[in-house]
């Protein structure tokens, strides 16, 4: 097959997301992916070593997965959610509670990431409205990012995306991520804000938080702000979009801290990348407040690809691999060779720190440098030109890549970053 200047007639009509066009205007044309390996149009092949944002995990057009849908969309491809259900929904819904948190109890389909964390919004604002009680004010983490809409948008605190958006959104209230040697404070200023504000609802990326440079933080100390705030009645929602489904080394990162969430927020990995969907989970006692004679006290928030069983197909399918023999081992080969790696990089005078949880590992250079720029972009360079697709967060590099990456292709990966540390 041809592709004939894929790059010249995707300038003529489309807007990619994250980029200043009149900065980058040229986009590179990938014309197939499998395993680990992204192909572009002239034949060149990448590491994928970020997942295509945390989403492959099982490697890219995994055949369990493929096959999974084939078989499914030669069936039923799709039927409205609303008055109706189909088996692979049923199934899925099954599937995920035998590995979810044991508390929760019901799950609530929609179509991508920033969908999940709106839901999740919705439901702690609603929970207290539907129990007769008014409030307005969602907690949030500084640096956190839940996604692009507004609900989502509102509770993430990454200027660089919201910044026109601001006036328009809903009150949040942030706290820092928390440390053996800062959760004191953090406690008392919730006890101070639970005083004075209408807090209904503590969204958080548990231990990583992604977009704001792969930052780790305290299980412990997460914890204690998550058995806080239950005793105030405000609903803990866990957006687990990226650290879901294994990659911080169980299957959900909530799994690590003894206070589990009212509200999961799954997406990304949910499909193994290769359909959109995602899924808000949440307690018995949380869907018992929606439960009612009056029509009006349930969750009217609808999406028309809801609960789509091919994508119900494709995560079924992943979340069997997900628990096999052979995907836990992958997920423990990367981890170990990850400490590895760090054991051999982390003292290099051009590395300002390193950290690591499951198979994110993360390590920032001893360089003042902007989010976006031309540093940046010399690193992004850098890697292409090796052959690897990793996408720097400022002067932040990390590895996030699909569980069936190769030790070959790992080495490869940390070459490479060995390499670009003797650049600058």
């Amino acid at each position: 097959m041809e592709y004939k200047n894929l790059s010249e007639r995707d300038k003529k009509y489309i807007w990619h997301p994250l980029t200043q066009h009149k900065l980058h205007a040229n986009m590179l044309a990938i014309v197939k992916a499998k395993g680990a390996l992204l192909y572009d149009d002239q034949g060149k092949e990448y590491i994928d070593g970020i997942a295509s944002w945390y989403t492959c995990m099982y490697g890219h057009c995994n055949e369990a997965i493929v096959e999974k849908v084939y078989q499914q969309m030669q069936q039923l491809d799709h039927v409205v959610f609303s008055g109706f259900t189909h088996e692979p929904a049923v199934k899925l819904s099954e599937a995920l509670m035998s590995i979810l948190p044991d508390n929760q109890a019901k799950i609530f389909f929609s179509d991508n990431g920033s969908t999940s964390t709106e839901v999740g919004i919705k439901m702690a604002l609603q929970y207290h409205s539907n129990k007769g009680e008014k409030r307005n004010t969602i907690l949030a983490f500084e640096n956190a990012f839940h996604g692009d809409t507004f609900g989502a948008m509102s509770a993430s605190g990454l200027s660089v995306y919201n910044g026109p958006f601001e006036d328009f959104f809903i009150d949040i209230e942030r706290i820092p991520v928390p440390s053996k040697e800062n959760i004191n404070s953090i406690l008392e200023k919730i006890t101070t804000l639970l005083k004075e504000k209408a807090i209904a609802g503590f969204i958080y990326e548990p231990l990583v938080q992604g977009a704001a440079a792969m930052q780790m933080h305290d299980a412990e100390g997460l914890a204690k702000i998550l058995k806080l705030l239950k005793q105030y009645k405000v609903i803990t929602i866990a957006d687990e979009v990226m650290t879901g489904f294994g990659k911080t080394g169980t299957y959900f990162a909530s799994d690590q801290i003894t206070e589990k969430p009212d509200v999961i927020c799954m997406s990304k990995s949910l499909t193994g990348g290769l359909v959109p969907m995602a899924i808000t989970s949440c307690t018995q006692d949380l869907y018992d407040a929606f439960y009612d004679d009056e029509i009006s006290k349930g969750l009217f928030h609808a999406h028309t690809y809801s609960a789509n069983p091919t994508a119900c197909a494709a995560a079924l399918a992943s979340v069997e691999l997900l628990q096999s023999s052979e995907m836990q081992a992958n997920i423990k080969r990367v981890i170990a060779s990850h400490q590895q790696f760090d054991a051999e990089i982390k003292n290099h005078p051009k590395v300002a720190r390193t950290r690591q949880t499951g198979i994110i590992y993360a390590l920032d250079l001893n360089i003042e440098m902007e989010r976006y720029g031309s540093v940046r972009d010399k690193i992004f360079k850098h890697f292409m030109a090796d052959g690897i697709f990793l996408r720097p967060l400022g002067n932040t590099i990390y590895i996030l890549a699909p569980f069936v990456i190769t030790d070959k292709q790992l080495q490869k990966v940390y070459t490479s970053i060995t390499n670009l540390l003797e650049i600058f």
